[in-house]
């Protein structure tokens, strides 16, 4: 299994950036998609962003589209989430996932592992 922390939430006004990291261990990252997911108080947790095992193929959540960008450095077992163009609605606890295999897949089920997350709050 993979262990997983994050990193680089914090409080940023509508229209800001951040960067969230999450570095992982365990000998298998390099083989595993990771994914970005969120989940605002009240509300269910919902698929940000995934990655394969190469960085070679991406998908997003169509709210973030254009505004997120997923990558990773396999060097650094390190997977990135570029937010740009921050709204008050993407406030959440934002986690890091690693899949249990190499594609990229939106559904939580198929990510066995998982940070203890970070916080993003965009003020208006």
């Amino acid at each position: 299994q993979v262990q997983l922390v994050e990193s680089g939430g914090g409080l940023v006004q509508a229209g800001g950036s951040l960067r969230l990291s999450c570095v992982a261990s365990g000998r298998t990252f390099t083989s595993v998609a990771m994914g970005w997911f969120r989940q605002a108080p009240g509300k269910e947790r919902e698929f940000v962003a995934t990655v394969n095992w190469s960085g070679g193929s991406t998908d997003y959540a169509d709210s973030v589209k254009g505004r997120f960008t997923i990558s990773r450095d396999n060097a650094k077992n390190t997977v990135y989430l570029q937010m740009n163009g921050l709204k008050p609605e993407d406030t959440a606890v934002y986690y890091c996932a690693a899949s249990g295999g190499g594609i990229i897949t939106g559904y939580p089920i198929s990510y066995p592992s998982w940070g203890q997350g970070t916080q993003v709050t965009v003020s208006s």
